[in-house]
């Protein structure tokens, strides 16, 4: 039987990416996602709110329902804020760390009977945000923070039932959440050319693509990677390398 993986975001940039990159690897694709996304013979939609505990539940259980087991989780859905934090609501906060700590945690913990039994894998989306502070960005670096580390403790607490968790830390991504974040700005165009700044190729920065993120979400979920586990994976063009 072809292999199972649950991929929240799917309707997004990096999920949808990811969700194209398991279906045409052979794997089934239980896409949860608060939108819609496209079913097919491989490809369960499911809608959730994932800061919505029960939905996080349901989710995992339908997807289980659908094929009678689950090989990956692959936790990408995501939302992004900046701001000056003497200006943060409690309900900014609320709505990212709902979805970005809180919703990839229940979804997590709902997966792992079931991923214990396949001795599958959990695949988180981190940030560079994850691994070091972006300044006006704090709140979206505590959630991304929390990711990192709950991925390192859950990696030791299931590695003796043979389920492996890592997440992937990115730069920023050309997808619809950095072009949401650029179109919020006073002038989209400065706002990228600054991020572009950042990076430590100069004048032949760019930003990663979908699909780059995507091919190692799928190898980090493949045999050949059962050594590793504990590990937030920076892919971000040298970004968090440090001081140019």
């Amino acid at each position: 039987m072809a292999s199972v993986a649950l991929i929240t975001g799917a309707a997004g940039g990096i999920g949808g990416a990811t969700l194209e990159r398991f279906v045409t690897g052979g794997w089934m694709v239980a896409a949860v996602d608060i939108n819609e996304v496209a079913s097919s013979d491989n490809v369960l939609s499911i809608r959730a709110d994932l800061a919505d505990v029960e939905h996080c539940r349901r989710a995992v259980a339908d997807a289980v329902e659908w094929t009678g087991r689950l090989d990956a989780v692959v936790n990408a859905a995501g939302v992004w804020t900046e701001g000056p934090s003497a200006e943060t609501t409690e309900a900014e906060w609320d709505r990212v760390v709902d979805l970005n700590l809180k919703g990839l945690y229940f979804v997590s913990s709902a997966a792992i009977p079931h991923l214990a039994l396949t001795r599958g894998c959990i695949v988180n989306m981190s940030s560079d945000a994850g691994v070091q502070g972006n300044a006006g960005a704090a709140v979206y670096c505590a959630s991304k923070g929390g990711v990192t580390n709950l991925t390192r403790a859950l990696a030791l607490e299931l590695a003796p039932s043979g389920v492996r968790v890592n997440a992937v830390c990115p730069g920023d991504v050309n997808s619809p959440m950095l072009r949401g974040q650029a179109a919020a700005s006073p002038d989209p165009a400065k706002y990228l050319d600054k991020l572009l700044r950042g990076y430590p190729q100069g004048a032949s920065a760019r930003f990663i693509e979908p699909a780059e993120i995507a091919e190692l979400i799928w190898f980090l979920c493949q045999p050949s990677a059962t050594a590793i586990t504990g590990a937030n994976i920076s892919i971000d063009l040298g970004l968090s390398a440090g001081i140019t």
